[in-house]
């Protein structure tokens, strides 16, 4: 039976963030220690553990057919990949960033400057695009400690929280790229295995309309009701129920999580009561 080969980041939060989004779609997967290989006990699937550097150069070999790696990756080594799905998780920025103790100007400020970097590709054609011209040192991992060793006035390289920037003194001063994790596939992926990852495309964008959803219960005089119904944007239309005390009902729909607490101040507002909020496992449209 053929397997779709899925490349996942060997290590790191990418690699359990990975494993948790193919858990959440309903995939098993018989990991034993130190595998680099694992197959799936329910599904045509098997999971391959790699350097996430090496992961565009498999897909355009065809030695995996999909994988889960970070779009700023891709961005410096896999341009010429397709991007099937945006998976909303491992969110971070490609930045430029200088000592604290620098005044920052503006991009032209990195004019003849040394830039230490594990994105040379990324920085630059940003530089280019600025009409900047800089130095770069290639460095793979520890960037951050170049600006205080004297190797680099500044750096180019991914953050998140921006604690790592911070313990080593220094500050973003320059936004290059937003990434987050992707799901990316080869060009020569044969038919057969596109018709597996459909399935898995399928099951993976219901857990991520999940992740963005809440289910909502309420009760709700019944003259309010369609004052109700208008702040409710759900799946189509809320589902009233009557209740056990005359002239009350209870409603149920699904409400996006960026506007949780906005609609839940307007339910109150307009009526509604003993309102309940509950996650949402899976969201099949």
């Amino acid at each position: 039976m053929k397997r779709l080969r899925v490349a996942v980041q060997k290590s790191g939060r990418l690699n359990e963030d990975s494993l948790r989004l193919l858990k959440d779609a309903g995939i098993s997967i018989d990991n034993g220690k130190e595998q680099l290989k694992a197959a799936s006990g329910n599904f045509p699937l098997e999971v391959l553990y790699l350097r996430n550097g090496d992961i565009p150069q498999y897909l355009r070999d065809g030695v995996v057919d999909v994988a889960i790696i970070g779009e700023n990756v891709l961005v410096e080594k896999g341009k010429d990949i397709i991007v099937a799905e945006k998976l909303a998780f491992s969110n971070c920025r490609v930045s430029l960033a200088v000592p604290k103790s620098v005044k920052y100007n503006g991009i032209q400020d990195f004019q003849g400057k040394k830039i230490a970097t594990s994105y040379p590709n990324t920085v630059t054609e940003y530089l280019t695009k600025n009409g900047i011209s800089a130095e770069l040192h290639i460095i793979n991992g520890s960037v951050e400690i170049a600006p205080n060793i004297g190797l680099a006035d500044g750096i180019c390289d991914i953050v998140s929280s921006g604690s790592t920037l911070f313990k080593n003194n220094l500050k973003e001063v320059e936004v290059i790229l937003k990434s987050e994790a992707v799901l990316a596939v080869s060009p020569l992926i044969s038919s057969e295995r596109k018709e597996i990852l459909s399935k898995l495309q399928f099951r993976i964008q219901s857990v991520l309309r999940a992740r963005k959803s809440k289910y909502i219960l309420m009760n709700v005089p019944n003259s309010k009701i369609n004052d109700v119904v208008k702040l409710l944007p759900g799946m189509r239309s809320p589902t009233v129920l009557p209740l056990a005390e005359e002239g009350w009902s209870s409603l149920h729909t699904v409400i996006s999580e960026e506007r949780f607490w906005e609609v839940i101040d307007e339910l109150k507002e307009n009526g509604a009561e003993g309102i309940l909020v509950a996650p949402i496992e899976k969201m099949v449209l």
